[in-house]
């Protein structure tokens, strides 16, 4: 166990393709640690990470994406969403499943969580931590909700309030404030932007309003996104710099949030192992220290 040290994951969608290497490169160093903090993506990749799953670290972003029922128009105009999160989170999850979870593995981890999601009754960002998620079916409803993208994915509800993409939280995506906030100094921190990307202002914030009136804070949420996730990029910059965080900043991300084509996602998990596998001795020397 690495005791002062938090591992940290970024969403991002299908660009999870490119970082799913570094879930695999953490788990043949056997290293642990003992709070593992995740977002969206993200938050797949916590879980996956926490029961040890290295296959399953692949699959999820790779193969996964050929079942006819991941999602697709057809099943956004069912209602569903472009990404099928019912079917993808907590069917397909389950033991009988095309990609089955092994919780008790997750379980038996001693490290703790913060999955994050955003509660659109609130406004509020909310990390579940091990406590929260002590059974498969709270676990994968907590990952399914902190990766509901608005807009392309209906809303998911947890304790009678419906909960979407916390990458809209008070991060922006990159869940450091739950690390810092439980007291830690050093981290390993997994984004899936690359080191000079700077994000955006929405270009038609009055359309997120026209399509999110119903949900009126997540509508304001995600136009302010922009900023929160470039200041927590900053923050991690500084933290770099200050030699208390190791970043992996993905070179050659070769996909979209909702990119769906197998053969391109495998080229972008390639492209993103042999960057891991070039970084790995900094990573083992930050580690080590």
């Amino acid at each position: 166990m690495i005791n002062d040290t938090a591992l940290i994951f970024e969403g991002g969608g299908m660009r999870a393709s490119y970082t799913a290497p570094v879930v695999q490169a953490l788990l043949d160093l056997d290293v642990n640690f003992p709070l593992v903090a995740g977002i969206s993506a993200g938050a797949s990749h916590l879980s996956n990470f926490l029961s040890r799953e290295r296959e399953r670290a692949r699959r999820a972003f790779v193969d996964f994406a050929a079942d006819p029922n991941f999602g697709n128009l057809r099943s956004f105009a069912q209602g569903r969403g472009l990404f099928n999160a019912a079917y993808i989170y907590e069917e397909a999850t389950r033991d009988d499943g095309p990609i089955p979870y092994d919780f008790q593995s997750y379980l038996a981890n001693p490290a703790d969580v913060r999955i994050g999601s955003f509660n659109s009754v609130t406004g509020e960002t909310r990390y579940w931590t091990k406590a929260d998620l002590d059974e498969p079916a709270k676990l994968m409803r907590a990952v399914r909700a902190s990766s509901t993208m608005p807009v392309i994915m209906p809303p998911t509800e947890i304790r009678g309030e419906l909960h979407v993409d916390g990458a809209i939280g008070e991060s922006g995506g990159i869940p450091l404030d739950a690390a810092e906030e439980a007291g830690f100094e050093r981290f390993v921190i997994v984004l899936t932007q690359p080191r000079e990307y700077v994000k955006r202002p929405p270009r038609n914030p009055r359309a997120l309003d026209r399509m999110l009136a119903n949900l009126p804070l997540v509508a304001s949420a995600t136009n302010e996104r922009w900023h929160k996730y470039n200041a927590t990029r900053e923050r991690v910059r500084e933290l770099e710099a200050a030699g208390k965080a190791w970043v992996f900043w993905p070179k050659q991300m070769m996909v979209s949030n909702q990119e769906r084509n197998v053969a391109r996602l495998k080229r972008n998990f390639n492209r993103g192992r042999l960057q891991i596998l070039a970084e790995l001795p900094q990573l083992r020397d930050f580690l080590s220290k």
